[in-house]
């Protein structure tokens, strides 16, 4: 007997919510409970009177599954709307980090160079560091901190993804 195993991909959800204490343990729970990993979440107020905030979470798992965790989010009663943004049409998805980077000579030449080919930002620096701030897709992001690697990476601190839909829909 072969059992078949459901092809996992990755989702961003974007899930609006009233903002109030203990919805983000609720939501992060929900994930957890079904043994799927959160490999990126970000949560901020995004309206003027602070009632409503937008929680990004990036996961991978079977459509199933994640239509399943959908569904649950929705039943929620803080939650205003779930969106999984590749499933709905086109949207644009950003992260930001922070690479610090130590090195001199060569290498220190190496990593502002490579920086500059990956539009990173100095942020700071000191005779043997640098701070390089660097935003994009999150490919982007990876493809820069493993750079770094050979060149003196000491630290990377990454805000995880923030995403939403093309065009005048909301």
């Amino acid at each position: 007997m072969h059992i078949r195993q459901e092809e996992s991909e990755r989702h961003v959800l974007s899930v609006t919510v009233d903002n109030e204490a203990g919805i983000l343990a609720r939501i992060a729970g929900m994930f957890s409970a079904r043994g799927y990993n959160i490999e990126s979440l970000t949560v901020a107020d995004v309206s003027a009177d602070h009632a409503v905030s937008r929680i990004t979470v990036v996961t991978n798992g079977p459509p199933r599954v994640i239509d399943q965790i959908i569904a649950q989010l929705d039943r929620l009663v803080p939650v205003h709307k779930v969106v999984d943004l590749g499933e709905v049409g086109p949207y644009v998805e950003r992260e930001l980090a922070l690479v610090k980077v130590a090195g001199t000579g060569e290498a220190r030449i190496e990593a502002l160079r490579l920086a500059d080919v990956f539009r990173a930002k100095v942020v700071d620096t000191t005779l043997e560091s640098f701070v390089f701030e660097i935003t994009g897709p999150t490919s982007k992001v990876d493809t820069f901190v493993g750079l770094m690697r050979d060149l003196g990476l000491v630290e990377v601190g990454r805000t995880g993804v923030v995403g939403m839909l093309r065009g005048a829909a909301g």
